[in-house]
């Protein structure tokens, strides 16, 4: 191992990342997409029971649609009558379908918000994936190190690095000159950026896929905390701010990150090279109950400005939902 590269890694790992404008200014950006229907049309299915007590298989789409009627009322699907859930019914949505969900994003077909991934991740922009599933969050971030590395439908890895090494620069005046001048391998460096992002699989652990709105709004609080702290350490380090440096553990505690989201409107714009800049979160999710939650919540905890814009994209079209 490399021991200066180990140090860098651990001292500057949570060290900003943002999309760059054609100026060369950091943009104040951020993303948050759910993952199946939305990025990708996943092939994997959730397994339910008909009348006959055979198990049927059904895509997350269709489930979107009619999970508030599983398990409450027989109802028709594809020729057959469903009538509950099988047992372990999220076998391939959980860490034991881990390897699956890898496997099956590379053959997915993509969503709705497909081309707006692939602009994020060409930019460098710090993203979030909050998703109902289950899966161990390395599993989300494996499949999309996969799509990078394999210049997957309009991902461009040597764009992404390009855009990923002008953040050092930013950080260069920081950096002890011992480390400077330390040469990282595109896969180091796609690594470091990918260990920048969320991954939020809200029914890992005690989550319930099978009511994923309060998890997602809790994991949309989390990144609106994470990125307000970052869109004032890119003030920072553009030196337009004499503001602290935000310390490693900080960003992993939780109640100062709920205290930082609560704090959003009370927030200065930021300014970068002499331009000041609201950071702003895009969001997007296929299921219509999903988007009414968190826009209830937006509205509720952000009443005077909200720092995400949200859009629907049921049926594979992408709307701005403004209810």
């Amino acid at each position: 191992m490399d021991i200066k590269k180990h140090v860098y890694r651990q001292v500057f790992k949570r060290k900003l990342k943002e999309g760059i404008t054609d100026e060369g200014r950091p943009d104040l950006k951020y993303y948050a997409f759910d993952w199946d229907d939305n990025v990708c049309f996943m092939p994997t299915k959730i397994i339910l029971l008909n009348d006959k007590d055979d198990e049927v298989g059904m895509s997350t789409e269709d489930f979107a649609e009619h999970r508030h009627q599983i398990g409450v009322e027989p109802f028709n699907y594809k020729g057959t009558r469903i009538v509950d859930f099988a047992k372990n019914p999220f076998r391939n949505f959980n860490v034991e379908g881990d390897k699956k969900f890898i496997i099956d994003s590379m053959v997915a077909s993509p969503g709705p918000s497909w081309n707006d991934f692939v602009e994020c991740i060409n930019g460098g922009s710090i993203f979030a994936i909050i998703t109902a599933r289950g899966h161990n969050p390395e599993a989300l971030k494996e499949a999309v190190l996969n799509f990078i590395l394999s210049n997957h439908n309009g991902i461009n890895s040597k764009l992404v690095v390009e855009n990923l090494k002008k953040y050092r620069e930013l950080e260069s005046e920081e950096l002890s000159e011992n480390v400077k001048d330390l040469k990282f391998n595109d896969k180091e460096i796609i690594d470091e950026y990918l260990s920048l992002c969320k991954f939020h699989p809200v029914s890992f652990g005690s989550g319930s896929a099978t009511n994923p709105e309060q998890g997602k709004i809790d994991a949309m609080r989390k990144f609106i905390a994470y990125c307000q702290v970052m869109a004032e350490e890119v003030s920072r380090l553009t030196g337009t701010s004499q503001k602290a440096v935000f310390k490693n553990d900080v960003l992993d505690n939780e109640s100062f990150m709920e205290a930082m989201s609560t704090s959003w409107k009370e927030k200065d714009d930021v300014t970068i090279k002499g331009r000041k800049v609201r950071p702003k979160i895009g969001f997007s999710d296929d299921d219509p109950r999903n988007v009414e939650k968190m826009k209830e919540f937006l509205s509720q905890e952000y009443p005077e400005e909200n720092p995400v814009n949200v859009y629907l994209t049921k049926g594979g079209e992408k709307i701005r939902y403004n209810r």
